[in-house]
């Protein structure tokens, strides 16, 4: 392991089996036991199912990460990321040696020190100074350490008034103040921080991402950082892995990470479909009920997927069950994380009387304006200032892909919501 390089993770995997203790049955720690005794490889280990929470599986065996790989160099901050249950909290636990992995290695130098729950290590009865304390020692402080620093842990912590009052009539995220002020006065050389700065409120997370940017940038100190908060991501870490179903399926700069994260998280469900069809009043009102919503390309095929050079093409199709005037259908465009790309409205066509019976309205959305990333399509219909038909509705997505890749794997990300093309020109 090279100078630079302060924790190193080789092949490192996390078997379990599922409903029970251990491996279940005397039988299986008697046999594990023996093939130990002889060098032979665990024989339980070639068994077992990737995991994923979502589907029920025909093995007891699961492997909550498997063949994870990766190096973090002195100073840097590294993100982890994935869905819920992709083995993220599992591996702080491994490398924190909370739990031991069923297979691989992992090799450190330095000082650990985490904080993967809110208020592990504290005492109910005891006061949160003394659980200062108490805390300390468990995270291999000494006491003339804590001494020196008390009063700096107290203050940053913010629970001064509290401080000497029983840790058991704390708010959880009183409890997750005092427990990160004194992780990050331990001066690890790796902090490593999962989703408990949820906790907490605003001021508190911007002040703990401050306190692990300086960590990191003045001290020189390594940060491991889970959350699913991309934006603190975005603001801390200098790279990420992303993890899905215990497996590493990325790994790099924090932009591209986070892209593919939100991208990619989901892409085989039925919200990519280009097409949704309601059943009979299932979204609507008396007036108006909305029957189909679909995207397509110009030979009027459904599609999920466009590249940025083509139109895309969305119609709406609504039942009118009485006579309505002045109404106003919109749709509406965002990004996988809730930002508003656009809203566009029918008000020119429809400011009128519409009788009864069925309608389809049609927009186009221009070539070269989406960005090469996912969008969510919504709808709307409504009287404007009077009443809705359907509130603003997710139909489905739609994935851009960048012109100039044609489906190879070069795909060139731009940063922003969308990516138009603007006339350019030159003079001399």
């Amino acid at each position: 392991m090279s100078s630079d390089i302060i924790l190193k993770v080789e092949n490192v995997g996390k078997q379990y089996r599922l409903g029970l203790v251990g491996t279940g049955t005397i039988s299986h720690d008697l046999n594990r036991w023996w093939k130990k005794t002889l060098g032979k490889e665990d024989p339980y280990l070639k068994v077992g199912e990737s995991n994923n929470r979502s589907e029920k599986g025909v093995s007891d065996y699961v492997w909550a990460i498997k063949n994870i790989n990766f190096e973090v160099k002195r100073g840097e901050v590294l993100g982890i990321i994935g869905k819920n249950g992709a083995g993220k909290s599992t591996l702080l636990k491994i490398l924190s040696r909370v739990t031991g992995p069923s297979a691989g290695e992992i090799k450190t130098k330095g000082r650990i020190a985490s904080l993967l729950e809110v208020g592990t290590g504290f005492h109910p009865e005891m006061t949160g100074r003394e659980n200062i304390y108490l805390n300390g020692a468990i995270l291999g402080m000494t006491k003339a350490e804590i001494n020196s620093k008390i009063d700096e842990i107290i203050e940053f912590s913010g629970c001064l008034r509290y401080v000497d009052t029983p840790v058991k009539r704390y708010s959880s995220g009183m409890k997750v103040r005092l427990a990160f002020a004194v992780a990050a006065h331990l001066e690890p050389d790796i902090l490593v921080v999962d989703e408990v700065l949820a906790v907490g409120d605003a001021e508190f997370q911007k002040k703990a991402i401050g306190k692990m940017q300086d960590i990191s940038n003045s001290d020189g100190r390594t940060v491991l950082f889970v959350s699913h908060n991309m934006a603190a991501v975005k603001s801390l870490c200098t790279r990420c892995v992303v993890l899905e179903n215990g497996k590493s399926v990325f790994e790099g700069e924090t932009d591209a990470a986070v892209d593919f994260y939100l991208n990619n998280s989901g892409s085989n469900s039925s919200t990519y479909t280009g097409s949704i069809q309601f059943n009979k009043d299932e979204i609507g009102n008396q007036q108006v009920a909305l029957v189909e919503v679909k995207s397509f390309d110009n030979n009027e095929r459904v599609r999920s997927t466009f590249f940025n050079n083509e139109d895309i093409s969305i119609s709406i199709k609504v039942n009118v069950k009485e006579s309505i005037k002045n109404s106003r259908f919109a749709l509406i465009i965002e990004t996988l994380n809730g930002e508003k790309v656009f809203v566009s409205a029918s008000n020119e066509i429809t400011k009128g009387d519409i009788t009864k019976g069925l309608y389809t309205f049609s927009v186009v959305i221009p070539k070269n304006l989406l960005n090469n990333i996912e969008y969510n399509v919504f709808v709307s219909g409504a009287i404007p200032g009077k009443n809705y038909f359907f509130k603003p509705y997710k139909c489905f997505s739609v994935k851009i892909e960048d012109s100039k890749s044609k489906g190879y794997n070069f795909n060139e990300k731009w940063h922003g919501t969308v990516h138009p093309q603007l006339k350019w020109s030159l003079k001399t």
